[in-house]
């Protein structure tokens, strides 16, 4: 079986011809920058970018507590360690571009011919997350995710594969700029609990200068992949 879906995840196809993939595209962005459409891909969003701040912990040694997904579509990520310094600058730093910098490196393998592979990253991204997932909102979430693209992996023919995966990786490139934008607003008026508000904290840059970070880093990682998905050339 382990071989079976090895040879699954690992099967090449041909890329999408541009048009097709533009269209997909398309598609993606009007249902990232709908209030409606937002709110359901923001769950998504949300789990890659918890996803980025544990994978950054875990990997400048900090101790993974555990995350939470949240009906409002908001998440947190707890971990142990200095309070302060590099490391924890580098895990506050992860979230806003991981689901660009993840679209970005899905658009690349989708050059390459890597649909299904990018499909089951996902699958394999959520039983990750899985282990972590300290409340039941957020189990549900990544159950029903991860449970739904590992179906869809296994039963559907190639050309859904594809189709999927084009238009989960746009979904990422348009929505992680989206988020930023959102973070922008939020933070008028409000408590500052954000990421920025504590890249403020502990390194003294304001807030609104790793704002401007974050939206560099999403549209940068959207051009580049658009060029990677729609290859006008």
């Amino acid at each position: 079986m382990l071989a079976d879906l090895w040879a699954r995840a690992s099967a090449t196809q041909p890329p999408l011809p541009w048009e097709g993939s533009l269209l997909l595209g398309l598609v993606a962005l009007l249902v990232t920058w709908s209030p409606l459409g937002h709110r359901v891909v923001r769950h998504l969003v949300t789990l890659v970018h918890e996803a980025g701040h544990a994978a950054v912990a875990a990997l400048v040694g900090r101790r993974l507590s555990g995350i939470r997904l949240h009906s409002d579509t908001s998440g947190v990520t707890v971990s142990r360690g200095r309070p302060r310094g590099p490391g924890m600058v580098a895990t506050m730093l992860a979230g806003y571009p991981a689901p660009a910098l993840v679209g970005l490196a899905g658009a690349f393998l989708l050059g390459a011919g890597y649909a299904a592979g990018v499909l089951w990253a996902l699958v394999l991204t959520c039983a990750l997350v899985l282990l972590l997932v300290r409340n039941l909102y957020g189990l549900w979430v990544v159950l029903v995710l991860g449970v739904s693209v590992a179906l869809l992996s296994w039963t559907a023919p190639a050309a859904a594969l594809s189709g999927t995966a084009y238009l989960m990786v746009w979904t990422l490139l348009l929505a992680a700029p989206r988020a930023v934008v959102d973070l922008h607003r939020e933070r008028r008026g409000r408590r500052g609990g954000s990421d920025a508000d504590q890249l403020r904290r502990l390194t003294g840059v304001p807030a609104s200068v790793w704002t401007a970070v974050f939206w560099l880093v999403t549209v940068g990682a959207l051009v580049v992949g658009a060029r990677e998905l729609v290859p006008l050339g």
